[in-house]
């Protein structure tokens, strides 16, 4: 009986999603069907709705449901330096390569609320490249997109921020580089200057320019297989030969059909490079 009832259950989440597609455009049938499940779940308890297809009729006549399902939906786990390892090995064996560059395009694909764009600019800062850098900050969710263009964090957050930034090889006062105001820090505009904001949904539009370095890190951990695959293709048409892909440390790009365009760069922080392609 509960295997049926999950049964029916797999189904009506399928037709939710699919309903949502053809409402309003947004693609979320080929992300991890568990983790959508737990995101409409949570949705349901705190919105005192018994079954998904109640969800789906409110979602299909009330668009300010469905905005409000449009974020939860979103993937917004993010801190500033999060994994300072990663940044380690980028300052090391990435930035030597960008310095040779005239100009330097990069894209953070699934950026969230900004705090890994802003870790970015404040390392390229330091290396000497921010002026000769284009950051290109993504995603498909506008209320995340609009809090990443404030750079407006909670203070309480500051000091596992200053705590990652330290351990990421930063080398100046992180304090330098944002103004405390109440309960909130601000970071500095100069840090905004090379930075576009900008709409993108990787599930259903295409290739991003001719990017030096691509940052997607624990995005694809929320993909179906297929989705991974049509992903990182988007990645690799985006990228120019012999540059980098960031990808999350859970995440890979073995099973994809794109694998054989790309090589470890360095592997334990996946990092990759395109290779070199006609």
């Amino acid at each position: 009986m509960i295997n049926k009832e999950l049964e029916n259950e797999e189904i009506e989440i399928k037709l939710l999603l699919e309903a949502i597609n053809m409402k309003y455009g947004y693609d979320f049938r080929n992300y991890s069907s568990a983790h959508m499940r737990r995101r409409i779940h949570n949705r349901m308890l705190l919105s005192g709705i018994v079954s998904v297809s109640e969800m789906m009729h409110k979602i299909i006549y009330n668009k300010e449901f469905f905005n409000q399902i449009l974020s939860d939906f979103s993937i917004n786990v993010t801190e500033m330096f999060r994994d300072p390892s990663f940044y380690i090995e980028f300052r090391k064996h990435v930035i030597p390569i960008l310095k040779t560059y005239p100009f330097i395009r990069i894209w953070h694909a699934g950026c969230s609320t900004g705090e890994e764009i802003y870790s970015m600019a404040i390392l390229l800062k330091e290396e000497g490249l921010y002026d000769r850098a284009q950051i290109y900050a993504t995603d498909f969710n506008k209320t995340v997109l609009k809090r990443a263009k404030e750079g407006i964090y909670d203070i309480d957050d500051i000091k596992e921020y200053t705590y990652n930034y330290q351990r990421a090889g930063g080398n100046a006062s992180f304090s330098d580089y944002y103004v405390a105001q109440y309960e909130s820090v601000i970071f500095n505009s100069s840090l905004k200057k090379k930075i576009t904001f900008a709409e993108h949904n990787l599930v259903t539009d295409g290739v991003f320019g001719e990017m030096h370095v691509i940052i997607c890190r624990n995005v694809l951990i929320y993909f179906n297989k297929e989705l991974q695959s049509s992903v990182i293709k988007l990645f690799s048409d985006s990228l120019s030969n012999g540059c980098f892909l960031c990808l999350g440390s859970k995440e890979n790009i073995k099973f994809t059909t794109s694998a054989e365009n790309f090589q470890e760069f360095v592997a334990n922080e996946k990092i990759y490079s395109k290779k070199y392609l006609l």
